[in-house]
């Protein structure tokens, strides 16, 4: 009766590891914050926003904060830091790892299976460049959050079939645009009050017609002239620009440490 019973127990292992995900989950957190930059409940916040992305879309989304890289270059240091704590969905290990440093202030990214699909170079390109004034300004979690948000969007995009790409940009949120266009307007209808109330002051000052008029008589004597030529007509001709040989799209890879591909970029802030 033991023995069937430790075989009937065997066997439920053998199913319940058959049909759990390969590197489902992480052997930590997937916000983890060496670097002490963040509030105890922001990490939490942001744990929890990676969790349920990283499990809907199935695909990690992680970042990492450090205070040095121990003498790796930032894109090795993320690309390991990705392989050897379990992060990637699959057999493929889909995911993508935002990694700070403090000591020099780098920040690098690393894409590994699907997410070499979804984040492009120009792709991740736009993304970094959105965070940088935040980062710059010390303002990370709100830098953090912005990524988590991006690369939710661009693994929308990617799965209907399109990644974001050079000619494929995420389009600006029309509330920015609204709100840009509301601040021009206002600007203008201030700028034209004051000078309508500086015009308004201008008590003793007419309109004259005739520039004549504004010069006042016997100041000005002419002793001399002379023709000057004001104005000639060039055709020009637009140059061609130059095409491009590699059509500058897609993601470029390396082979990481671990002898994985890995996707991704790096940079300063």
């Amino acid at each position: 009766m033991n023995k069937r019973l430790i075989a009937l127990l065997f066997a439920v292992l053998i199913c319940v590891a058959s049909i759990t995900p390969a590197f489902a989950q992480p052997s930590v957190p997937r916000m983890v914050d060496d670097a002490a930059l963040l509030t105890e409940e922001e990490v939490s916040e942001l744990n929890t926003k990676l969790d349920e992305i990283s499990e809907r879309q199935q695909l990690d989304v992680a970042i990492v904060t450090v205070n040095s890289l121990d003498g790796a270059t930032p894109q090795s240091y993320a690309d390991d830091y990705f392989d050897y704590n379990g992060f990637g969905y699959g057999d493929s290990r889909d995911g993508v790892l935002f990694l700070l440093s403090m000591e020099e202030r780098d920040w690098s990214v690393s894409t590994s299976g699907y997410g070499i699909t979804a984040f492009t170079d120009a792709g991740i390109l736009y993304i970094t460049e959105q965070m940088l004034p935040y980062l710059s300004d010390a303002l990370y979690y709100d830098a953090f959050v912005m990524f988590a948000d991006y690369c939710d969007d661009f693994i929308t995009q990617a799965n209907e079939g399109e990644p974001y790409d050079v000619g494929n940009e995420p389009k600006e949120p029309f509330a920015f645009l609204a709100a840009l266009f509301i601040g021009i307007v206002i600007g203008a209808i201030v700028s034209g009050i004051v000078c309508l109330i500086f015009a308004l002051q201008l008590k003793s000052v007419h309109t004259q017609s005739a520039a004549s008029d504004y010069v006042k008589k016997g100041s000005m004597h002419v002793t001399d002239s002379r023709e000057f030529f004001l104005y000639s007509k060039t055709d020009r001709e637009k140059k061609p620009e130059p095409s491009s040989s590699s059509g500058g799209g897609g993601s470029t890879t390396h082979t990481s440490s671990s002898g994985r591909t890995h996707g991704g970029a790096s940079g300063k802030f």
